[in-house]
């Protein structure tokens, strides 16, 4: 296991922030993830909540700290410490997309200003095994890392006022699926028909940072097929478990 040079300090008067290397790369996400998980198993006094981003943590307490180098030292013996036991366990989840040009608004653009055609830029987006790197902007937005650096494109200059539930977009060297309509800056590839984001549910959001995601491309005809099933509750979302 990695051991990073971490940077520790006071964010607010009761909170510190846990930083690693200004990178964001998979070993970074898991260790940031494993450390989360080993400072919440071990139930240290007054901590009520860890928040997670793509290389730091924000540790908050139920009290204003006063003798902030003992808390620090308590997060740096925990983090010297650790082992691999307490990697957490993620899932792979298999998501449908469909590229049709009804739902692929700029793959024409991404195709010709990189020099593809417009099968090899559905190709090269749906190859590869993404990591979640990160939730949030909008609750259930999957910042996913592992894009083909030939396919990284810049955000649109102007962004979209509406975009379609369920957009599959590039922007920068990210990929990622709008969750809900909405506004939106990065270059739209494809729509995937599953629901990212159930505020009525426990969980509202299936995956998980650390989570993995393999896109699976699917005719016109079977993305209209699994909205209705979707819509009447028969479709379900493949995954398979695997250790971060």
């Amino acid at each position: 296991m990695t051991n990073f040079e971490l940077t520790y300090r006071r964010f607010s008067e009761d909170s510190i922030l846990v930083e690693w290397p200004p990178e964001i790369t998979k070993s970074i996400v898991y260790d940031v993830l494993s450390f989360k998980k080993m400072i919440l198993n071990y139930n240290i006094k007054g901590i009520i909540q860890i928040n997670n981003a793509y290389n730091s943590i924000l540790v908050i307490y139920d009290f204003a700290i006063d003798k902030i180098n003992d808390e620090i030292s308590t997060l740096k013996s925990l983090y010297n410490t650790r082992v691999c036991i307490n990697r957490p366990t993620f899932k792979l989840w298999r998501i449908p997309v469909c590229y049709d040009e009804e739902f692929g608004l700029d793959l024409d653009v991404i195709s010709k200003q990189n020099k593809l055609s417009k099968s090899e830029v559905v190709r090269l987006h749906y190859e590869p095994i993404y990591t979640i790197f990160f939730i949030g902007f909008l609750p259930g937005f999957l910042y996913l890392g592992g894009l083909d650096k030939r396919l990284h494109f810049p955000r649109r200059s102007k962004p979209r006022i509406r975009l379609k539930k369920g957009a599959v977009a590039i922007g920068g060297g990210q990929t990622g699926i709008y969750p809900n309509v909405s506004p939106g800056g990065w270059h739209i590839i494809g729509n995937s028909p599953i629901e990212f984001f159930k505020s009525a549910n426990e969980n509202p959001c299936f995956a998980q940072a650390g989570d993995q995601v393999q896109f699976v491309p699917i005719p016109n005809s079977e993305y209209k097929v699994l909205v209705e099933q979707i819509k009447n509750g028969t479709y379900q979302l493949e995954s398979e478990v695997f250790d971060g």
